[in-house]
């Protein structure tokens, strides 16, 4: 396959006009794709309200699935926003660590451990909307995953709030129960989105919402008080700190993608029309990720300034001991993600029977 495409490439002179043909002959030089169907032709469960085409077909080869990252279907989008911005933290946080302000020791272990739940948030987000058209137990499965991968980024956010961007008095007030509540209601989220996934069909009621949005909501004001306390206490005495603004910036950027998470809009009315680009899971998938990629400014920010108040307070086997909480909350995920899929496997061999 990668010959053939090298070969097309090196017979063209290069010129504006052949480079315009490139994606062209990217798309000859792979295997020839399925078409995508109409949401008549795809079960039930892999539907979405209101989007009526680019679905891909289920019960193919998972080579083909892996494949559709580049073709035109409705998860493009949502696939390829997840996928950039991992690639995006990766080189923002690789262009850190060549700098002078960076130095390896405990002190830089919760930013270790921030990155690696971004990155792992990010590529379960990818591989579910990649890969979960193959059947209704690979949906299941991937977006389990997909909440691992939430609840590990609710903890790492919470954790670099937490060592770095908390300001004293609030630290005074939550340090007791603030990474051990995070870790829990992290865990919760996972067990409430797996839970209604698992227990509501389609077409869902509103309970399921609740059992997806209440637990990461809760975790969510944990996560982000300490940057809400250290703002209302930056307003009253007028100081002016660049990591704040990047800190505002990712917290309006949430709540306008969790409102597009939440409605199914602008696709609500425009009915087809929003298939391949512009529903509003897409849009939400857009401003996640521009609150990770700000928010990743502000603790890069915060770890560089306010390391003397780190050392103030934490201790080596303190510190290791919160990020090993990381580790924990994990694998009690993902192990309540299995025995869910489990759950399913059995619910589908009775259905099939």
């Amino acid at each position: 396959m990668t010959t053939a495409i090298l070969e097309r490439i090196s017979t063209l002179p290069i010129s504006g006009q052949q480079l315009r043909r490139l994606p062209q002959l990217l798309e000859e030089g792979l295997p020839k794709m399925p078409a995508t169907v109409k949401e008549n032709d795809v079960p039930r469960l892999l539907r979405e309200p209101y989007i009526e085409a680019g679905y891909r077909p289920v019960d193919q080869e998972w080579r083909y699935y892996f494949l559709s990252l580049f073709q035109k279907h409705n998860e493009s989008v949502n696939v390829w926003t997840h996928l950039v911005a991992a690639f995006t933290v990766l080189l923002r946080f690789k262009i850190f660590l060549g700098s002078e302000a960076f130095s390896m020791g405990f002190i830089s272990m919760p930013l270790f451990i921030y990155v690696l739940a971004t990155l792992t948030y990010l590529t379960c987000s990818t591989l579910a909307h990649l890969l979960q058209s193959k059947s209704e137990l690979a949906h299941y499965t991937f977006y389990f995953l997909d909440y691992v991968g939430v609840s590990a980024y609710q903890y790492g956010s919470a954790l670099v709030h937490f060592y770095y961007s908390v300001d004293q008095l609030w630290y005074d007030k939550v340090a007791f129960f603030f990474l051990p509540g995070a870790a829990l209601l992290g865990w919760l989220s996972c067990v409430g989105c797996c839970y209604a996934k698992y227990r509501y069909q389609r077409p869902y009621p509103v309970m399921r919402k609740l059992c997806q949005v209440t637990p990461a909501g809760v975790a969510y004001i944990l996560d982000i008080s300490p940057v809400i306390h250290r703002f209302i206490i930056c307003q009253q005495v007028g100081c002016t700190e660049e990591a704040l603004q990047y800190h505002i910036l990712q917290i309006i950027f949430f709540l306008i993608g969790a409102y597009f998470f939440s409605c199914p809009v602008p696709e609500k009315f425009f009915p087809g029309a929003c298939d391949i680009v512009g529903h509003g899971h897409q849009i939400f998938h857009v401003f996640l990720g521009l609150c990770t990629l700000s928010q990743l400014e502000a603790v890069l920010l915060d770890y560089q300034h306010r390391q003397a108040s780190f050392l103030g307070r934490h201790t080596e086997a303190s510190t290791y001991a919160d990020c090993t909480l990381f580790f924990v909350l994990v694998l009690l995920s993902t192990a309540t993600a299995f025995y869910l899929r489990y759950k399913i496997m059995e619910r589908l061999s009775r259905k099939g029977q």
